[in-house]
């Protein structure tokens, strides 16, 4: 309790942090999300003398005859080029969204804040003036691992806004007589979204010939599902595309089913958001395994 001559004074480190972080950032003016624009990141550090790279991030989208908002703010333990090109990767495989609409603020900072949650603090900055569209629903990078193929997302979940693009073209996919093991690789490689299926040995001596001319990923799936016998089956998820040896079994979030009786489509099943969305989508953002 304070008097005339006493007080009591209270230093908050992470609050320092916050507004120091905000106030950086704000003086940045947005870049478009490009590979030059990225490729000009490392030799700035290297200048600056910041070997790891690592920081904090904004992003940002501008759809045609709207305002600049911001999507996403997010850190990188990893260097920040390498983060920033995986959400490139990841916005060019996309229905919905153009990545000319893209843009980006970073920040390095060479110190250890994991500790403190940079991303958390400036998201707590921003939220106090505005909203950040595209936090806690779902926008992260690596495979979320075979466990959350069945999941029922919730009904703001970004893939449900913005799914894979199964219209786009297959790039680097060679015509002729191969092994279906060898078509699987080029299609996985070939699309800027996740493409996870289960190995077998059968696909190594199994041949088949890859027609003449671009396939999209699509017409790629169809030609793979004929050639398949058994169980298999391929699922395009909303955000990624799996392939196992469990048909008839279904996901609650497919769109489409390529078997070797048929295509099938389907309504995704949705719910509404819940107390526990915020933790599961940071796992998302920092776990997953590619088999």
């Amino acid at each position: 309790m304070a008097d005339g001559y006493s007080d009591q004074f209270r230093l908050s480190i992470t609050e320092a942090l916050s507004t120091q972080l905000y106030a950086a950032l704000s003086r940045l003016e947005p870049a478009p999300l490009t590979p030059d624009n990225l490729a000009a990141l490392a030799p700035q550090a290297e200048k600056l003398g910041l070997p790891s790279m690592s920081g904090v991030y904004q992003l940002f989208r501008q759809e045609p005859g709207k305002e600049r908002q911001l999507t996403y703010v997010g850190k990188a333990d990893e260097p920040l080029p390498e983060r920033l090109g995986n959400h490139l990767y990841k916005l060019s495989g996309r229905e919905g969204i153009s990545i000319d609409e893209m843009s980006f603020k970073c920040l390095f900072v060479e110190e250890d804040l994991s500790s403190v949650s940079p991303e958390k603090m400036l998201i707590k900055e921003h939220l106090k003036t505005g909203k950040i569209v595209w936090n806690n629903r779902g926008f992260g990078n690596n495979d979320p691992g075979r466990n959350r193929d069945r999941t029922v997302i919730k009904s703001t979940h970004f893939d449900l806004e913005f799914p894979v693009d199964l219209s786009r073209t297959v790039k680097g996919l060679t015509s002729g007589v191969q092994s279906l093991h060898d078509v699987l690789w080029q299609i996985k490689r070939g699309i800027p979204f996740l493409f996870r299926f289960k190995h077998s040995a059968a696909f190594k001596q199994q041949m088949v010939t890859v027609p003449e001319g671009d396939l999209t990923v699509d017409e790629a799936l169809r030609f793979v599902a004929q050639h398949l016998t058994g169980k298999w089956q391929i699922c395009a998820l909303l955000g990624w595309v799996i392939m196992y040896d469990d048909s008839p079994s279904t996901y609650p979030s497919a769109r489409r089913y390529y078997r070797l009786e048929g295509v099938s489509d389907q309504i995704p099943k949705t719910r509404k958001p819940g107390k526990n969305d915020a933790e599961d989508e940071a796992d998302d953002e920092d776990g997953g395994f590619d088999e």
